[in-house]
């Protein structure tokens, strides 16, 4: 929204203030300044001249020799070479010593042996966008056809000394959309007296409704409807005042009947449309939502197809609007138009935004229409526009506009006191104060002791709550003045979290094992959202919760695993030559275990996929592929480094994995994710090699992890290795035997670490060999030969009598 200052400046006295300052001030109160524009040019070496005498110059045929009055009794020669420039014309004067825009200076100059005193202007070099110059004016000089006396300033003239500001309203403050709503801001803002237009409209004794007849035949859709004809007008271009304050709110100037429309849309905020009644083909107006399939015209010349949701003005027949949108090209003022059907309506803001947003249509008029005008100034706004036509156009205004419906108000009233008041906003405000703002906004209140009942007026819709009225308060009463106080009771330091500390470790360690992060979507499609889910959520007999009103089909479910997405985002990489790629992702599935009409939980998962070269060192020849142990091995330090025992990998198949490299984890006998490779049908449908993913409960994990210091000093008595080897039945785990290892080695064995696997023509079939690395170590003295011995005698015997194990020599 543009408002021009010195257009403001007709309804509110701002003589005190300056234009940094009214912005400052408007900001402080709630309605955020976006830009201030300053004048293009305020120079009073800029005036109107008067050409007394044009002629060729002696020594250039493209060049004229004018004297031009410049006021005063001055006469000032200027060579000018404009092809349009003329004996009695009144012009634009930049004498010797006005500044252009572009730092041109004007100096007195010999231009082929004739001296020159000034320049005269076209607008393009005043600083006048190109886009609001008339294309009579667009290849020459500016000439002025309007009363106006050599040597009177120019600047005022073309409204070049005006500031512009441009402010961002937020949704609620629709009253601003105007040059009058903007005047009730800063009357209240500054507590000053506000001028409105004085509409003072002569109409004739012939009668608008001999003309024109008005049927509403949804009320809900178009609550009120006024048509005026107004008659023997003539189309010309508009006054200079009326051109200049269209083009400082950003609007062309056409004609003196459009611009007319404009200016009150832009003044009240009240959108109007003149229709040609002689084009218009009827002697009524119906208006009444479109049928399926009905097509119009539209000012833009493009065929519009419209919906039965589309409210339309018509002739009865035929539409001849969108309403509120745009208006049909069949109707539109033309340069022949002498009587005009001024339409001044209310239309339901919903309707019209499904209009304007079905059509790709966002025009002034629509966006008021939508946020929601004051229907009780449709009637005032419709004279003002009838009176101006009167005087700008030679037209007569027949009399009465001719109506339907209603522009009643059922107005808001909302009540406080004064106790509340000063609660909310933390200062002594007295009831005086109160009152005084309140009468500076212009509501009518009434007071019981120390309560207040407001009545919000109809231009101020945002008014519903007694929160909107002391936000009214706090912001005339000036947020600046109330004093800043530091919290009071019982504060603590700031901080992480316990939980997200560990989730920032979380993610510290798998960037530093190596894994990239990856943010997928939550939202995805019902197939894949069926998929890869672990069995510790199938376990709770769970199925995709889909949204109510989907953006598309690929976004319709909530996921129950990240990994689908995680595959193709892998498969993504794989595809444009990013061959190994490990990535992970920490983040929610969302289950719904109380019927479909509830809301989902949210759980917290961590996920991981990886495909391609784990180690790919070419200078020593060292490639080393993913597989299901470099992922393995990526989870057992996690779990390490979150200090979590108990942790065990239990072979199991599971759909859409490989069935002989799949494995649940547990913590604590509890199954809290899964890891393994992905099913070979499943990575060709991806387009991918050799792919391992895992996807663990997070949850569970954090709630299992110790943290508590884990330090242990170091020991400075030796530690002894023992290598064994046993031989087993293939089926046999070595987890199995690792168990049954530690539980019998202790109380001097510190790990346990498998260091070779042998299955061959040398080994009986159906076996396989085993060979583990004990360290034996006590951190107070050192060990015997006798009690190392006698450890591994029992580890020895308990797995010869558990699994039929064969130590090998």
């Amino acid at each position: 929204m543009f408002i021009s200052t010195n257009w403001l400046k007709q309804y509110v006295d701002l003589s005190h203030v300056s234009i940094n300052q009214l912005a400052e001030d408007i900001t402080k109160t709630g309605v955020e300044v976006e830009q201030v524009f300053p004048p293009i040019m305020d120079d009073d070496h800029l005036v109107v001249g008067y050409v007394k005498e044009c002629k060729k110059h002696p020594n250039a045929d493209k060049l004229n020799l004018c004297q031009v009055d410049v006021g005063a009794g001055e006469v000032s020669q200027i060579v000018c070479g404009a092809a349009n420039v003329k004996e009695g014309q009144y012009v634009i004067v930049a004498k010797p010593g006005a500044l252009l825009p572009g730092d041109f200076k004007i100096k007195k100059a010999k231009l082929r042996d004739e001296k020159s005193e000034g320049m005269i202007c076209s607008l393009q070099e005043l600083g006048v966008d190109e886009k609001y110059i008339d294309e009579a004016y667009k290849d020459g000089i500016y000439v002025i056809h309007e009363e106006v006396v050599a040597g009177q300033p120019a600047a005022p003239l073309l409204n070049l000394n005006d500031s512009i500001i441009e402010f961002d309203l937020t949704p609620n403050r629709s009253d601003c959309l105007s040059m009058i709503g903007m005047a009730y801001e800063v009357a209240a803002i500054y507590n000053k007296d506000l001028s409105l237009p004085n509409v003072q409209l002569e109409e004739a004794e012939e009668q608008s409704s001999d003309y024109i007849s008005v049927e509403i035949d949804d009320q809900q859709a178009n609550p009120y409807y006024g048509a005026w004809i107004i008659k023997d007008l003539q189309i010309k271009p508009s006054p200079l005042w009326l051109q200049n304050r269209l083009i400082s709110s950003g609007i062309r100037p056409i004609n003196n009947v459009v611009d007319v429309t404009n200016y009150i849309l832009l003044e009240y905020g009240q959108p109007l449309h003149a229709f040609d009644y002689d084009r218009f083909g009827s002697n009524k107006v119906v208006t009444r939502l479109a049928q399926e399939g009905e097509t119009i015209k539209t000012l833009d010349g493009e065929e519009r197809t419209l919906a039965n949701h589309h409210l339309v003005i018509t002739n009865g027949e035929e539409a001849h609007a969108i309403a509120g949108v745009m208006g049909g090209e069949k109707s539109e003022v033309q340069d022949d138009t002498t009587t005009v059907l001024l339409e001044a309506a209310y239309f339901n803001p919903k309707t019209i935004r499904q209009s304007s947003k079905d059509h790709g249509l966002r025009s002034e008029a629509s966006v008021r229409f939508e946020k929601g005008i004051d229907i009780t100034r449709v009637k005032e706004a419709a004279s003002r526009a009838a009176q101006l036509l009167a005087e700008l156009g030679g037209a007569q205004v027949l009399g009465s506009i001719v109506e339907e419906g209603s522009t009643e108000w059922t107005h808001e009233k909302v009540t406080f006191n004064q106790d509340e008041m000063e609660n909310r906003i933390g200062v002594k405000i007295s009831m005086d104060q109160l009152t005084s703002i309140i009468e500076r906004l212009q509501f009518d209140y009434e007071t019981d002791g120390k309560t207040i009942t407001v009545t919000a007026p109809p231009r101020r819709q945002d008014i519903k709550i007694k929160e909107d009225m002391i936000e009214e308060i706090a912001r005339l009463y000036g947020y600046d003045n109330i004093p800043y106080t530091l919290p009071t009771g019982e504060m603590s330091q700031g901080g992480l979290t316990e939980r997200q500390k560990l989730l920032r470790e979380v993610h510290d360690y798998l960037q530093s094992a190596g894994l990239y992060e990856a943010v997928t979507y939550s939202l995805t499609t019902e197939s894949k959202a069926c998929r890869f889910i672990s069995p510790d959520v199938a376990m709770l007999n769970v199925t995709p919760v889909k949204l109510a009103m989907p953006m598309s089909d690929l976004h319709s479910h909530l996921r129950l695993s990240a990994i689908p997405e995680l595959l193709t985002s892998l498969q993504y990489n794989v595809a444009r030559n990013q061959y190994n790629v490990g990535l992970y992702e920490l983040g929610s599935i969302y289950t719904q275990t109380n019927g479909e009409k509830t809301q989902p939980d949210e759980r917290t998962r961590i996920s991981a996929a990886i495909t391609g070269l784990w180690e790919n060192h070419a200078w020593q020849g060292v490639q080393k592929p993913v597989d299901f142990f470099v992922l393995k091995g990526i989870l057992e330090g996690l779990f390490d480094y979150l200090a979590i025992e108990n942790v065990e990998f239990e072979q199991v198949q599971l759909e859409e994995l490989h069935p002989g490299r799949t494995a649940l984890v547990k913590v604590d006998d509890e199954t809290v994710g899964y890891i393994g490779q992905v099913h070979p049908t499943v990575q060709k449908e991806h387009d991918l090699q050799e792919t391992y993913v895992f996807d663990l409960n997070l949850d569970e994990i954090l709630q299992a992890t110790n943290t508590r210091e884990g330090y242990k000093p170091i020991t400075k008595y030796p530690a002894t290795s023992q290598d064994l080897a046993f031989v087993v039945n293939q089926e046999v785990a070595q987890a199995q035997l690792e168990k049954a290892i530690i539980a019998q080695g202790q109380p001097h064995l510190q790990s346990v670490r498998v260091f070779d696997v042998y299955e061959g023509e040398h080994m009986e079939k159906g076996k396989k060999s085993i060979a583990f690395n004990l360290i034996f170590q006590n951190n107070e003295r050192t060990l015997k030969d006798e009690e190392i011995e006698e450890a591994r005698g029992a580890i020895v015997n308990q797995l010869e009598k558990e699994f039929d194990a064969v130590l090998r020599g």
